[in-house]
């Protein structure tokens, strides 16, 4: 018996509330984009027609922070833009989750000078590296989809677990 017939049938249907909040936010990630270098390019080919973001809830791409739920940082963060990627992670709502997509961004990638920060997890906690030079963008789908399971099953994200 499906819902339709469930509503026809009996006019109501019951639930936990627990469970529909975790499935409303579950389909409808809003991702702040901070696309600081070539990875960049990868998250907006997500968003295109080819690889279909908004199959997963996530294609309204928010650039303001207070209406996103998940950053998706995407290249090399230097230590100056460090303190500006911070700013804009504390001015999103809770619950708030963070993808870290590609090498730059996890590990400070080939750049080891003193201007790059090795890895945004010295200041963001992270839920998700996405790996790669730059990851593809069936990565960061993939990603979203473990976010997605993460939420439906009720896990903490990383800054509650911090």
């Amino acid at each position: 018996m499906g819902l339709e017939d469930k509503l026809n049938n009996d006019g109501f249907f019951t639930s936990k509330i627990n469970e529909l909040i975790q499935w409303s936010r579950k389909n409808s990630l809003w991702p702040m984009p901070m696309g600081i270098s070539c990875c960049a390019i990868e998250m907006m080919a997500a968003a295109a027609a080819r690889f279909d973001i908004s199959r997963f809830g996530s294609e309204v791409f928010r650039f303001s922070p207070r209406q996103s739920d998940i950053m998706i940082v995407a290249g090399t963060v230097t230590y100056k833009m460090a303190k500006v990627v911070r700013k804009i992670y504390d001015q999103m709502p809770d619950p708030k989750w963070v993808i870290a997509m590609g090498a730059c961004t996890s590990s400070g990638g080939m750049y080891r000078t003193y201007s790059v920060v090795q890895g945004i997890d010295q200041f963001l906690p992270v839920d998700l590296y996405v790996a790669g030079c730059p990851p593809r963008p069936e990565n960061l789908l993939n990603s979203l989809i473990i976010i997605q399971e993460r939420i439906k099953n009720g896990e903490k994200q990383a800054s509650e677990l911090v």
